[in-house]
C-alpha cells in the first residue's frame, strides 16, 4: 500500500512539474452535446439512433499541440436530465490490459481519461480513467498539482457511473492485429451536486472539459503485454494525445481545458458555441499568474504591481482591459472589470478563479 501511493504521487508530481517547461500557446477547443429524448443503454456500441446522428470531435492531437498521433481517437458526447454521455473510438493494433483493481494507477496501462471542470474556478475538478478491462480509477483533485500542498480525494467515486468496454478485436492476444476499443459512460450529474437538492444540470451552459489518451509503447514478456522499456531497463515515457491541446505534457491545467455547451436543441441543430470574451479575458489572468510564479521563485515574494511583472493593460476585441494587482498577508489578487459583462473577474494566487 505505501509503495502503491508512494508510486501515485511521484507520478502525478513528476507530470506536474513538466509544466514548468516552455509552453506552446493553444486556444481550447470547443463542442455542443445536444439533449436526447432516448434511453441509452450502455453497453460500448453506440448504436441508439441518437449516437448515429451526434457528430464526433476533432480527432485527438499530441498534448502540446504540435503533431498528430500514432493512433487516431475522437468522441462524441449527448445527455438529458439523468445523464452525461460520453462514447471514446480508440484506434489500437494491440488492445491489452492487465490492471484490475479499482482506483488502481490505470495509466500504467494503456487508458482513456475524461477530465471535468464544472464550477470553470480550475479548482475542485474531477478524474475518471479506465482501461480496456473497464477498471476505473475516480479521484477528485481540489487544487492542480502545481500548487503545494494540494489534498487529492483518491477515495473519491462517481456514484453511479455507468462504463461499458467493447473490444474490436481480442484483448491480451498478441498473435493478431486489432481494430481498437470504443469506451461508452455515462456520468450522473448528480455525483457532482455540492449540495443536496442542487439542479447541476448545465441546460444551456458549458463545463470545461478534456479528454485524454495515455498509450505505451509494448513488449512481449513470455508471451504477455508490458510496458516497453529500454536497453537499461527503464521505461520509455508515455504518449499522451488530448482532445484540446494543453501546449505541455501536464493535463492538469484546467484553464487551458476544452468547452462543452449543453444545448437543449434537438441534435442535429447544427448550432455553434462561441467562446464567451470574458472566458478570454481569463485567459490573460492565467498569463499574468505564470508570470508571477516566476517571479516568486526569483525573488522569494510576489510582484506588487502588475508593471513589476513588466505587463500592463491589454485588448480583447478592441475593448483595453485593464488589470489590477491587489497585494494582502496571504498572497494576492488579480482583479480585471469586464467591458463585456460588467463582472468582476478574478484570479488568486493559487490560481483560483471567482467571478462576481
Amino acid at each position: 500500500m505505501i509503495t502503491k501511493y508512494k508510486t501515485f504521487f511521484i507520478g502525478l508530481f513528476g507530470v506536474a512539474f513538466l509544466s514548468c517547461a516552455q509552453e506552446k500557446k493553444v486556444e481550447p477547443r470547443s463542442y455542443v452535446a445536444y439533449k436526447t429524448s432516448e434511453e441509452i443503454i450502455i453497453d460500448g456500441y453506440a448504436n441508439e439512433k441518437s449516437w448515429e446522428e451526434t457528430t464526433w470531435t476533432k480527432e485527438f492531437i499530441d498534448i502540446k499541440g504540435e503533431k498528430k498521433t500514432k493512433y487516431k481517437t475522437h468522441v462524441k458526447m449527448l445527455w438529458d436530465e439523468q445523464y452525461y454521455y460520453i462514447f471514446a473510438k480508440l484506434e489500437e493494433p494491440h488492445v491489452w490490459a492487465d490492471i484490475k483493481e479499482h482506483d488502481a494507477i490505470v495509466f500504467h496501462n494503456n487508458d482513456f481519461e475524461v477530465f471535468l471542470d464544472p464550477e470553470n474556478n480550475n479548482h475542485g475538478y474531477y478524474e475518471i480513467e479506465m482501461n480496456a478491462l473497464n477498471t476505473v480509477w475516480d479521484l477528485f483533485v481540489t487544487k492542480p498539482y502545481r500548487e503545494l500542498k494540494q489534498p487529492v480525494l483518491n477515495d473519491w467515486n462517481a456514484t453511479g457511473l455507468k462504463s461499458a468496454i467493447q473490444i474490436n478485436g481480442t484483448l491480451n492476444n498478441p498473435n493478431d492485429i486489432d481494430k481498437g476499443w470504443t469506451v461508452e459512460l455515462a456520468i450522473p450529474w448528480k455525483t457532482f451536486r455540492t449540495s443536496y437538492f442542487q439542479d447541476n444540470v448545465p441546460r444551456n451552459k458549458f463545463w470545461r472539459v478534456n479528454f485524454s489518451r495515455v498509450n505505451w509503447d509494448y513488449q512481449l514478456n513470455e508471451g504477455k503485454y508490458e510496458r516497453k522499456k529500454n536497453k537499461e531497463g527503464k521505461l520509455l515515457h508515455e504518449y499522451n494525445w488530448v482532445w484540446s491541446p494543453q501546449g505541455v505534457v501536464n493535463m492538469h491545467e484546467p484553464e487551458k481545458w476544452g468547452y462543452v455547451f449543453f444545448s437543449t436543441e434537438k441534435i442535429g441543430a447544427d448550432e455553434e458555441f462561441e467562446i464567451p470574451d470574458d472566458e478570454r479575458i481569463k485567459w490573460k489572468l492565467f498569463e499574468i499568474y505564470r508570470k508571477q510564479k516566476a517571479y516568486f521563485r526569483k525573488n522569494k515574494k510576489w510582484a506588487r504591481s502588475i508593471e513589476e511583472l513588466s505587463l500592463g493593460n491589454f485588448k480583447i476585441k478592441n475593448q483595453t482591459i485593464q488589470p489590477k494587482l491587489e497585494n494582502h498577508s496571504l498572497g494576492y489578487n488579480v482583479i480585471v472589470e469586464s467591458p463585456f459583462t460588467g463582472k468582476n473577474i478574478i484570479i488568486r494566487e493559487d490560481g483560483e478563479l471567482i467571478v462576481k
